[in-house]
């Protein structure tokens, strides 16, 4: 069974900062993609910004020179560093790894979620 565990959301005032962080455990022999999704309500869940094994990235395009996402392969954690925050980044952030387990091959795990909210 993988686990994956979020922290780091909260509220925060426009410009500012904050940093999500997520860790997985588990059955996970080798972890490729990882990566930050997000949810604002009554729309649908797009993604953020994703890193592969050998830390090749890609972003949304609202977010590119905002947002940084790192990961430490040692820990099986990934990070979301956002900065110059908008009302509009106003989300449920999710997780998402996609590994390999042994006997199992490929599999995806969803984090349960971390809201961010970005407010005067």
């Amino acid at each position: 069974q993988v686990q994956l565990v979020e922290s780091g959301g909260g509220l925060v005032q426009p410009g500012g900062s904050l940093r999500l962080s997520c860790v997985a455990s588990g059955s996970i022999f080798s972890m490729n993609i990882m990566g930050w999704y997000r949810q604002a309500p009554g729309k649908e869940r797009d993604m953020v910004a994703r890193i592969t094994g050998d830390s090749s990235t890609n972003y949304a395009d609202s977010v590119k020179g905002r947002f940084t996402i790192s990961r430490d392969n040692a820990k099986n954690t990934v990070y979301l560093q956002m900065n110059r925050l908008k009302p509009e980044d106003t989300a449920v952030y999710y997780c998402y790894i996609y590994y390999y387990s042994i006997g199992r091959g490929y599999l995806e795990r969803w984090g349960q979620g971390t809201l961010v909210t970005v407010s005067q």
